[in-house]
């Protein structure tokens, strides 16, 4: 893995596109204090160089039902790389679970999960989470409130 030399256009590009990926090229060009071609050459280039991944629509949760928010500190039986691996592709196929990390200390997986309500997550634990092969513990955190929302990168 490389750190990536960016200039101070670059890092600006990428901080206006964070805040705002809507916005059009000629937008973003003022923004960054360049003129719209070389702005589209670097995002592109941004892009091609895996720094952009993706751009993405922010739902608000709540408006569409999802009520509930909640982590999960998962412990495995075991910590081969086969069963890693094997559970990291099966939060894949939670679509409860939004986002997932491999960690170290108590546990060995966080996962960011976004259900209904109550009782559609304490299902998933019970019936799906708790029930994978290679799960001993889970651990279970509900939040209260969202008291911070940034893109997830400080450039």
């Amino acid at each position: 893995m490389f750190r990536a030399e960016l200039d101070a256009i670059d890092i600006k590009i990428l901080k206006e596109l964070q805040a705002d990926g809507r916005m059009t090229n000629v937008e973003l060009a003022a923004k960054a204090g360049i003129s719209a071609p070389p702005c589209l050459r670097r995002v592109r280039k941004l892009e091609e160089a895996g720094i952009i991944e993706g751009y993405h629509a922010m739902l608000n949760a709540p408006a569409l039902g999802f009520d509930l928010v909640a982590f999960c500190m998962v412990g495995l039986k075991h910590q081969s790389e086969a069963n890693l691996k094997a559970f990291a592709a099966a939060t894949a196929e939670w679509p409860l679970v939004r986002q997932a990390w491999m960690v170290s200390g108590d546990s060995d997986f966080l996962l960011h999960c976004v259900a209904e309500n109550l009782t559609r997550f304490q299902d998933f634990v019970i019936e799906v989470l708790t029930a994978n092969e290679h799960v001993d513990t889970v651990r279970t955190m509900l939040t209260i409130r969202q008291v911070k929302k940034l893109g997830l990168v400080e450039v």
